[in-house]
């Protein structure tokens, strides 16, 4: 790969006027797209307490038109290929709700200013597999260079974006069968953001992204088992360090393949390990590339799919999530292309990815086989966490277009609290190996 090429400071100054702090532009399209205009800053005055279900500040709203596969021809160049094929493979039942777009992502004002920092300072390093001169915010809010490293970066941005600094939640993931069966795994899960601890720097980082630990809640032949898993900045350096316990032996062991397309159980398949967070990981074994920015119907401000009143049944349809409650909004999105090298093994040949102009979410992902056949699609039904602020998922949705299934991750609308945010962690420590074999039951 080249050297990569930095940010001058006269480009950086544009994230002060002409873009927003994380690099869109602040400008809209005049039609369908408005001006960003710092987002959604304060909780609205119906959310009273941390871990309150989100109230949704636009419950008055109607679709200004729905999508369906007797008119998708006209809206097709606004929609991913992924999406297309859900209208056609799910002809009768699935369709896309498109809501007036609102530009609500916003971020705290020091996340805005680490990132304003890293533009002239982050660098791409052992080929694209790691970054440094980064930290605290987005390290590449300006892409630059070929098309290659534009790629790597803004993948980078995705992998490294602001998701407050300690987070908790309860939650519920499910594998819904062709037939419209599933069974609920509900977990409780904690994840320690080391790279956006205040009191850390980009010298104090020791290459650890996060910590991230899970405890299996239900079903009872599953409560007790627990993952923890190290995550390192650059995994080719230093691969990811994972640990799982076995509540029936109480012993905790190592877990060396919770990586790449290592199958996560409890999605039946449907998911792989770098498809959570819609993706993780090293990106070595893909060539990357970028195809420019695009304006595109994308899930957002998906506010209903967590609302306390919204039951698991009306949310899970037979074969995706109720269309009823699904919300999409016109953005401008990066589409970036991963195709996996010479050499590389993956079941996926072929991954498109949709990210969010304006939080740097992955949105959707189209995922290939090793014959370029559209295989999986994958939604992440995004939403501003007004108590930070920040841009993140309410659900994330995999759809497997040849075997009609689908695993829906994250519910939590029937949980008595939603993801829970402090701004301070515990110590290492506590995401230990040896705490994790004492946490277990």
């Amino acid at each position: 790969m080249p050297a990569h090429a930095k940010v001058s400071a006269a480009e950086a100054a544009k994230l002060k006027n002409e873009l927003t702090p994380y690099g869109a532009p602040r400008k809209g399209n005049g039609k369908d797209i408005p001006d960003w205009k710092g987002g959604i800053t304060e909780p609205p005055k119906e959310y009273e307490r941390p871990g309150q279900h989100h109230p949704n500040p636009f419950a008055d709203e109607k679709p200004l038109f729905t999508i369906d596969s007797t008119n998708m021809s006209k809206y097709a160049s606004a929609m991913s290929d992924g999406l297309q094929a859900m209208v056609k493979t799910y002809a009768s039942s699935f369709k896309v709700p498109v809501f007036t777009s609102h530009r609500t992502h916003a971020a705290p004002k020091w996340v805005y200013e680490n990132t304003f920092e890293n533009a002239t300072s982050a660098e791409l390093v052992d080929g694209g597999n790691g970054i440094k001169g980064a930290y605290g915010g987005v390290p590449f809010p300006i892409l630059e260079g070929s098309d290659e490293q534009k790629g790597l970066q803004a993948i980078w941005n995705h992998i490294t974006r602001y998701r407050g600094i300690f987070v908790t939640r309860k939650a519920s993931d499910v594998a819904v069968q062709r037939n419209g069966e599933y069974t609920l795994v509900t977990s409780q899960q904690e994840v320690y953001f080391n790279y956006y601890n205040p009191e850390g720097s980009a010298k104090t980082l020791d290459n650890v992204l996060f910590y991230y630990l899970s405890f299996n809640i239900a079903p009872a032949r599953k409560a007790g088992g627990a993952v923890l898993i190290h995550e390192t900045v650059d995994q080719v350096k230093e691969p990811r360090q994972a640990w799982g316990y076995d509540s029936g032996q109480r012993r905790v062991r190592k877990a060396p393949n919770l990586a790449y397309d290592s199958p996560i159980a409890d999605a039946e398949g449907l998911r792989t390990a770098d498809d959570t967070d819609m993706y993780n990981g090293s990106p070595d074994r893909y060539d990357w590339k970028y195809m420019g920015m695009r304006e595109m119907y994308i899930p957002y401000n998906s506010y209903k799919l967590s609302q306390e009143d919204v039951t698991y049944e009306q949310l899970l349809d037979t074969s995706h999530l109720n269309p009823d409650l699904l919300r999409f909004e016109k953005h401008r999105v990066h589409v970036v292309e991963a195709k996996l090298k010479k050499g590389e093994r993956h079941i996926y040949g072929k991954r498109v990815f949709y990210i969010d102009a304006d939080s740097w979410n992955v949105a959707m992902v189209d995922q290939y086989d090793t014959r370029d056949e559209l295989w999986r699609v994958s939604m992440a039904h995004l939403k501003n966490f007004y108590e930070l602020p920040t841009t993140w998922t309410t659900v994330d949705a995999f759809y497997d277009l040849r075997s009609m299934r689908y695993h829906v991750q994250g519910m939590d609308s029937e949980e008595k609290t939603a993801k829970m945010f402090t701004g301070e962690a515990p110590s290492r420590r506590y995401f230990s190996p040896q705490a994790l074999r004492r946490r277990g039951r």
